[in-house]
């Protein structure tokens, strides 16, 4: 060792420990500040048998929903002083879990964010006689799951309060453009709508139901398939804002009024939402508050775990409510509807 000393003490002047002598603490300094050393933080964690790393495994970061997810994961984990490391799918339905797992586990990581969504079947594996995951796991945005640890937005609710705002303002003919119903956080949206319209005394009319794909191409398909059908249609609920931007440029097209001819709702409020023509009335899912509830589920997890407490916290699902935000494109302005 270059300064004359051994590691235990280089490791107690490190770590600013008082059982040093003045002058061996100087030396030793002045041979770290010459070498440019620099401590390994994960040598130094594993040590301690605490990584303080977290694994992320995403998908669809091109979607509104989970990029700002995932940034909510972000800002959370660097509060709490998580690291993370991020695995992005691409194929959310045929993935090899297993190998993914495997990763995570051999990078040390201490607990799990599963933020891939829930699609067709890719979550059959979590049932399985066997569990893969032998370290906290938290999941995102899926049904109840009993053993699971589970952290949602009530999508089913979202779509509760566009329906109920839309029958407020006197629509009676109500058509909804849902995102693809592989999804469960579409289908959930879908039966919120039905929900509604079943408490009003309405008609879930299959003839008004159209499935999109979350894009502004397949709200604008969605409409223009909606119009044609001959049922007065007067509101309509959008799944998402992108695909509620294409509603609104093909009934700009056909000379419908927004909202006097027809009343609509999107889901997402993405930060455009209020500059569309006009500005779109929508249902704001806090994404953000998503991974920040995530990573405190997972946080406690962890902790209990360290403190050998892991029976006395119980696996919960959580549901961060929506919000209807109301805005120039679902305001009737006349008392009542003619349709």
């Amino acid at each position: 060792m270059e300064a004359g000393v051994s590691t235990q003490t280089v490791s107690r002047v490190i770590n600013n420990r008082p059982d040093v002598a003045p002058q061996t603490r100087k030396r030793v300094q002045r041979v770290i500040k010459r070498l440019s050393y620099h401590p390994s933080h994960i040598a130094r964690s594993l040590i301690r048998g605490r990584s303080n790393t977290l694994g992320v495994v995403g998908f669809g970061l091109e979607y509104f929903g989970p990029s700002q997810t995932l940034s909510g994961i972000e800002k959370q984990a660097n509060n709490l002083g998580f690291s993370l490391i991020l695995y992005l799918v691409r194929d959310p339905v045929n993935h090899n879990v297993k190998k993914i797992i495997s990763e995570m586990i051999s990078r040390h990581v201490e607990g799990i964010i599963w933020a891939v969504p829930e699609i067709g079947r890719n979550r059959e594996w979590i049932k399985e006689k066997k569990p893969l995951l032998s370290i906290p796991t938290i999941f995102l945005t899926m049904d109840r799951c009993d053993n699971q640890s589970i952290v949602s937005v009530d999508n089913r609710e979202g779509g509760r309060i566009a329906t109920r705002h839309l029958i407020a303002q006197g629509c009676k003919n109500l058509g909804i453009i849902t995102g693809p119903l592989g999804w469960w956080e579409a289908r959930q949206r879908k039966l919120g709508f039905e929900d509604a319209l079943m408490e009003a005394g309405l008609e879930v009319n299959e003839e008004l139901v159209f499935e999109g794909d979350w894009s502004p191409c397949s709200g604008e398909r969605g409409i223009i398939e909606l119009l044609k059908k001959d049922y007065k249609l007067d509101g309509l609920f959008v799944c998402n804002d992108q695909m509620a931007l294409g509603v609104l440029k093909a009934t700009r097209q056909t000379g419908k009024r927004i909202p006097d001819d027809l009343a609509i709702v999107g889901f997402d409020d993405i930060p455009e939402a209020a500059y569309f023509y006009p500005p779109l009335s929508t249902v704001r899912q806090d994404v953000v508050e998503l991974g920040f509830c995530a990573v405190k589920e997972l946080g406690f997890l962890i902790e209990a775990i360290r403190e050998g407490k892991k029976k006395v916290i119980k696996p919960k699902t959580t549901l961060i409510q929506p919000e209807l935000v109301i805005r120039e494109s679902s305001i009737y302005k006349n008392q009542t509807r003619t349709g």
